[in-house]
């Protein structure tokens, strides 16, 4: 039989693992670019398929949109789609040179008098967006915006007149956290687990993990949860500024990879629990669920606002649990 010139297809893992449900799930259910990214990280695929698809999502002021972050709807280039974008590059190798600096000149377009950035920019009035995304004429600066870009820009040691007062508020905003949410104390691991000042990175980091425990920001065993939602005492943290209030987060969700500088806040037996909870959570269909806010103190449902998002979210959401299990060995 003739040869038809076409690739051979990449090899399949076994049937029945954890790793070939979630591949069906992503067939099933995901956007190209997450197909592409499937392919990439666990099939041997190309990072120029990657690049390809993300490239449907940028607008000619370099920024991104048309619904990357599936929360915020509509064609308008916004912060959190492009710190969407930045760590799709980096993780295929590709956050550096011209690609970063175009992204830094819409970076610079879009911040705040401090020189951050902001949540939602005003551009976004007008567009679907999720009920706990406000859109506001003049957005303050916000570290969950600001904190992961400019952790990914110096990690793949960018170098940018934007960074420099970027960097400056980041350092303010970490340094100065006192009582705070968990996705805002992501943020800022993302930014101490890359920016170049790496012992006072190493310190704020000490001190965020205190009040992470302190705070009890974190579920250290997944079997006290229903006794931690029946805990009517329990005071919520104050919510930042476009976060969702409530829900639970684990060791992994602070630490996604062992290098991280969270992973010092956790013993051997909490992180592991939280992966083995991890692993868990995968449902029927293959794919994990997207965050639960379901606490008394939450105004929404990240999940459930729209069907659009949750179905394009799942499968980000199945990517992250996917690539956090094989950085600790458990695929």
């Amino acid at each position: 039989m003739a040869e038809t010139g076409a690739p051979p297809l990449p090899p399949t893992p076994p049937a029945h693992t954890l790793l070939t449900r979630a591949e069906q799930f992503v067939w099933h259910t995901a956007r190209v670019l997450e197909q592409h990214r499937f392919v990439y990280h666990f099939l041997g695929g190309s990072a120029d398929a990657v690049e390809t698809a993300l490239s449907a999502y940028r607008n000619a002021d370099e920024g991104y949109g048309h619904a990357l972050e599936p929360d915020l709807r509509g064609p308008v280039s916004q912060p959190l789609h492009t710190g969407h974008a930045l760590r799709v590059l980096d993780s295929i190798g590709r956050c550096a040179g011209q690609r970063a600096e175009r992204i830094c000149r819409y970076l610079t377009s879009v911040s705040t008098p401090d020189g951050a950035l902001p949540a939602i920019h005003p551009s976004q009035r007008g567009y679907p967006a999720a009920p706990f995304l406000p859109v506001v004429d003049a957005p303050p600066s916000d570290l969950l915006a600001t904190g992961p870009v400019v952790g990914l820009l110096h990690g793949n040691e960018v170098w940018h007149a934007w960074l420099f007062r970027a960097t400056d508020f980041c350092w303010q905003a970490v340094e100065s956290l006192e009582r705070s949410h968990p996705y805002e104390v992501e943020a800022a691991v993302a930014f101490l687990d890359s920016v170049p000042d790496r012992s006072r990175a190493e310190a704020a980091a000490d001190r965020l993990g205190r009040l992470v425990r302190d705070h009890r920001l974190v579920v250290l065993d997944p079997d006290d949860l229903k006794d931690r939602d029946r805990d009517k005492d329990t005071a919520a943290p104050p919510d930042p500024p476009g976060d969702v209030p409530g829900g639970h987060h684990f060791p992994y969700d602070f630490a996604r990879t062992p290098d991280s500088l969270a992973r010092a806040w956790f013993t051997d037996e909490e992180m592991a629990r939280s992966l083995d909870f991890l692993a868990a959570a995968q449902r029927d269909d293959g794919g994990w669920p997207r965050p639960s806010r379901s606490s008394a103190h939450a105004r929404s449902s990240r999940g459930h606002w729209a069907p659009g998002p949750e179905l394009e979210g799942r499968a980000i959401v199945t990517l992250e649990a996917l690539l956090t299990l094989r950085a600790y060995g458990r695929l």
